[in-house]
């Protein structure tokens, strides 16, 4: 079978055949139909990821065809825990330890996958194959934040940093969604026009000096705020925040959080937390969610499996608003 091969650090995927996968117990194997880029598999490549192993099929994301014939999107957490407060590994498959698909175990990028049956989820049937693949760690990342952790209910005001992202821009929908107003920061203000196309009220220009302050000042504090990025402008989320408000980062593109005063944070009583992927039971709560909404995640553009470098070079440029997607089949 054909697979998208991750060689060693610092050099380019190989597009090569690899021997067929053979189920183990209790999995199936799926003939994949298409895959989606995260970040990490760009981190990977360039050897800025914990764990490395090589030769390893990288994707985290992906959709395809089950032994059933049923149209099926992978859960990429794999023994995440058994509900949100255990992360031990335990979950289903006793003994592993947590860890995502697409290093060390054989991810997406490939014709056929083994995986375990309680990993797969029958698709939405109002998406199509590009879009399915665009949902999984984007859509579970994006709920365990938004819900789980910050407990994001209608009427709510969030906040969502670096809009044009997968996982930001499956926050802004979900939130929408459920009723809350959501406000967006961008480098771009074309991806706040486009936000804004899609529900938001209003964005921000984070690269604007001041920004938070006049930000603050026409559209008030937020109940909620999602950020990827971390770094120095940390602080000027913390600004943003109204008293008891919910901060929960699942990044840290911008490097280290420096020189945070800790004033606002007692003095408003803020929770801020860290959020990571999601359980199963997260990752079942929120294709359920996205069912019953008919929420369609954006893609962005979409390229052939043999393509994958240049899809890697579209990511890193960071260009994109929504999910760079590999079709296989």
């Amino acid at each position: 079978m054909k697979a998208l091969v991750a060689t060693n650090k610092n050099e380019p995927l190989v597009c090569k055949d690899v021997e067929m996968p053979v189920p183990g117990d209790g999995e199936v194997l799926i003939r994949m139909q298409a895959g989606a880029l995260n970040h990490r598999d760009v981190w990977i490549l360039k050897g800025m990821y914990t764990g490395l192993t090589f030769p390893s099929i990288l994707g985290s994301d992906g959709v395809g065809i089950d032994p059933d014939g049923r149209s099926v999107i992978i859960n990429p957490s794999i023994c995440y825990g058994k509900n949100p407060a255990d992360k031990s590994g335990t979950y289903q498959i006793g003994g592993d330890y947590y860890r995502s698909l697409g290093m060390p175990q054989s991810g997406t990028f490939a014709e056929y996958m083994a995986i375990h049956k309680d990993y797969v989820v029958a698709k939405p049937k109002h998406m199509r194959i590009e879009e399915a693949a665009a949902l999984p760690l984007a859509g579970l990342t994006a709920w365990r934040a938004l819900f789980t952790k910050c407990k994001a209910k209608k009427g709510d005001k969030v906040l969502i940093s670096g809009i044009g992202g997968g996982v930001a821009l499956m926050a802004m929908q979900f939130a929408i969604a459920v009723g809350a107003s959501v406000y967006v920061t961008s480098s771009s203000e074309e991806k706040i026009a486009r936000a804004m196309a899609m529900g938001a009220k209003g964005g921000a220009l984070y690269t604007q000096a001041g920004w938070a302050k006049g930000f603050g000042k026409s559209v008030g504090g937020f109940d909620v705020i999602i950020d990827s990025a971390g770094g120095d402008g940390f602080s000027d989320l913390i600004r943003l925040c109204n008293q008891e408000a919910r901060v929960c980062f699942y990044g840290g593109t911008r490097g280290a959080i420096n020189q945070l005063n800790p004033y606002p944070i007692f003095w408003n009583q803020l929770t801020i937390m860290g959020s990571t992927m999601g359980t199963a039971e997260d990752f079942r709560e929120m294709v359920d969610f996205v069912d019953k909404y008919v929420i369609v995640p954006v893609v962005d553009s979409v390229y052939d499996l043999e393509d994958g470098n240049e899809a890697c070079l579209k990511m890193e440029a960071g260009g994109q608003f929504g999910k760079i997607v590999l079709k296989i089949v």
